[in-house]
């Protein structure tokens, strides 16, 4: 058939006076025309549907921006600078401006020779045009000499203690997938404890301590006296170091509400407070009846353990007289509360699914806690007991019970509900009491390490890995190669740092961080720049801690909520239906409550009030890197680039506190 041929049928209907034409010709000027009348009609459609979109994007952008920057304009004209603290205005922060100053001085002047158009590489004297472009081509020649090559010797050393201690994690996450393949666990005896006799229960106590933990201390009592275990057999201390004696009549009225109720349970106060938590652990055990106790358990004020926590625990010990502590693994109510706690919630599942399983598992040893832990009493007083020598009580007595040849369990599947820090200052008080303590500990802990009696090896791990390269080097190279370093290679391009240090390893590294957690995948990118962005705080914990500076001794209790669980109002619900012998104890606290609000109102004084605060540091490091960042786009460096701006924006994120919990 000719390509031009139209092929048409005819039918006539013989009900209706109509006649039906069909074209076979889909080239025919009728369809033609038809088709490109539709077609322009549907392309103009398509446009302004396209332009609609664009349009509602950039109004949502910039109500966005508004709201942002009118955030941050009353932030700033709030904001004490002084609320930092003097740490705010250490040796490192003053470095810090020292470095912003020169970089932006380093941009200007690369500014000025970049649009002067000054051919660097093949200049000669006569050539040279003015002071300035005299001045810079000194400080080239000077630069390519003798700058360059020291900043090269450090970036390597630092790539070297990256790429160590990246692969001690990589190992520890083979070691972990080893024990899920094999679904290896813990063991216990089949007959461990008999539940028909408890008088085969072993006498246990518990214990709370707390200081001024208002929003928590009746979720924390309340959980601990639901235990399930036989009431003559245990025993509760709640030991509270508040320094407020309102909290203190509220804390006691609580206690006694359980002790009417059956619960073997006591309230102490410390009349001397020193050695804060470590200290008020020491006072409780050196109570006369604690020589009738075989185990304790220790919660802090925030965590709430299931009834069958003691069951699940204390069954470990049996016929293991070597095993000194077995430690739960923490879950948080709050992890989805903010971007802030997602992130933290990605940290310490990687801590507890990951480094605590893996060493317990194959090392028999790993860092306690300070919670959520029941320790044998005899490994604990062959271990000298509770220090005060550091912030880091927990992680001295492990050290030390280890030394003495003491073993450790993890539970990976026991889990004991607690809270995060939701807003960025607990946070980063936490984590400098978190990474100063180690290396206080180090440097008190390594004459015992050397001359203990355990083998090579275990000497060895506690040293190199325990502590030099997850508690010193984690946080040096983290801030020095991607704070330091990074942003002063755009300014000496003799040594940038190739794409695979800044790029492809952290990635790497940052998802298998992830991997217990898989729901987060998404927050992959906002937890690496997180991750470097606290660097800056780790570090100078880091430093303080090595060097007995004054802020490595500070010690602030983490702020909570008091964010009550699904078990807490359950708890809740059943204490308020009990017989009526009960109804009746709750009566006359009711009535003794009311005297007590009395009084509480009489003496209550306005507490302070809260606001978010502006951190020097962070905002100083996040103008240096969006500094850094103008330079490397000047020299067209693409992955460059858009690190240092994004890990800069992440910086001023976090130094004008807009991370976490906001005060209005």
């Amino acid at each position: 058939m000719a390509p031009n041929c139209a092929v048409t049928t005819t039918e006539k209907s013989s009900t209706n006076n109509y006649t039906l034409l069909q074209v076979h010709d889909s080239d025919s000027p009728m369809f033609q025309e038809k088709q490109k009348a539709t077609s322009r009609k549907q392309f103009t459609w398509f446009l302004l549907l396209k332009l609609h979109r664009v349009m509602t994007c950039l109004s949502w952008l910039t109500n966005g921006l508004k709201a942002t920057f009118a955030l941050v304009k009353k932030r700033v004209s709030l904001a004490d600078m002084n609320d930092e603290g003097p740490n705010g205005r250490g040796r490192l922060y003053r470095f810090i401006k020292v470095f912003l100053a020169l970089s932006i001085g380093a941009l200007v002047v690369e500014i000025i020779a970049h649009f002067n158009q000054w051919n660097l590489h093949m200049i000669h004297p006569w050539e040279v045009q003015g002071l300035l472009h005299w001045f810079y081509v000194a400080w080239l020649s000077f630069r390519e000499d003798y700058v360059a090559p020291l900043v090269l010797f450090v970036s390597k050393f630092c790539i070297v203690l990256f790429l160590i201690q990246s692969l001690d994690r990589l190992v520890l996450c083979v070691g972990c997938f080893w024990i899920k393949y094999k679904k290896l666990k813990p063991t216990i005896d089949a007959d461990a404890s008999d539940v028909e006799d408890p008088s085969n229960f072993p006498m246990v106590l518990v214990q709370i301590p707390m200081c001024n933990e208002r929003e928590v201390y009746s979720q924390s009592i309340g959980a601990a006296a639901q235990l399930d275990w036989p009431k003559d057999r245990i025993l509760i201390q709640v030991l509270d170091d508040s320094d407020d004696g309102n909290l203190q009549l509220l804390i006691k009225e609580e206690v006694a509400s359980w002790k009417e109720k059956g619960i073997n349970i006591v309230y102490r106060h410390r009349l001397i407070r020193t050695g804060y938590k470590a200290g008020n652990l020491k006072s409780a055990m050196s109570c006369d009846y604690i020589k009738d106790y075989e185990f304790v358990a220790i919660f802090d004020a925030d965590f709430q353990p299931n009834p069958d926590f003691l069951k699940l625990t204390i069954p470990h010990f049996k016929g293991k007289p070597d095993l000194g502590l077995v430690q739960a693994r923490w879950s948080f109510v709050n992890k989805d509360e903010n971007l802030l706690t997602r992130l933290q919630n990605i940290n310490l599942c990687f801590h507890f699914e990951v480094e605590q399983q893996v060493n317990g598992y194959f090392l028999n040893f790993f860092g306690f806690n300070g919670t959520a832990g029941v320790w044998r009493i005899k490994a604990l007083e062959e271990s000298g007991g509770w220090l005060e020598r550091t912030t880091v009580e927990d992680m001295d007595i492990a050290v030390r019970a280890h030394l003495n040849g003491w073993k450790f369990t993890f539970l990976n599947d026991v889990k004991v509900l607690c809270e995060l820090p939701e807003s960025y200052e607990a946070y980063k008080k936490q984590q400098h009491r978190w990474h100063s303590g180690p290396m206080q500990l180090f440097r008190l802990c390594l004459p015992a390490i050397l001359t203990s009696k355990i083998s090579v090896w275990k000497k060895a791990n506690l040293i190199f890995l325990f502590f030099l390269l997850r508690k010193l080097i984690l946080p040096f190279y983290s801030f020095t190669l991607f704070c330091i370093i990074l942003p002063l290679t755009m300014f000496i391009p003799e040594s940038e740092l190739p794409l695979w240090v800044i790029c492809y390893v952290p990635i790497f590294m940052s998802f298998l961080n992830i991997l217990p957690s898989p729901k987060s995948v998404p927050f992959l990118v906002p937890y690496l720049l997180f991750e470097n962005t606290m660097s800056v705080t780790k570090f100078n914990a880091m430093i303080s801690g090595l060097f007995q500076l004054g802020s490595a001794y500070e010690w602030v209790v983490t702020k909570k909520t008091g964010r009550s669980s699904e078990s807490d109002l359950l708890a809740l619900a059943e204490r308020e239906s009990k017989s009526s012998n009960e109804e009746k104890i709750l009566r006359r606290h009711s009535e003794s409550g009311l005297e007590l609000l009395g009084k509480l109102k009489q003496s209550e004084v306005p507490s302070k009030k809260k606001r978010n605060r502006l951190y020097r540091k962070e905002l100083a490091l996040a103008l240096l890197l969006l500094t850094a960042s103008a330079r490397s786009l000047l020299s067209a460096h693409g992955v460059h680039f858009y690190f240092l701006l994004f890990q800069g924006l992440s910086f001023l994120v976090m130094g004008l506190d807009l991370i976490g919990e906001q005060v209005s």
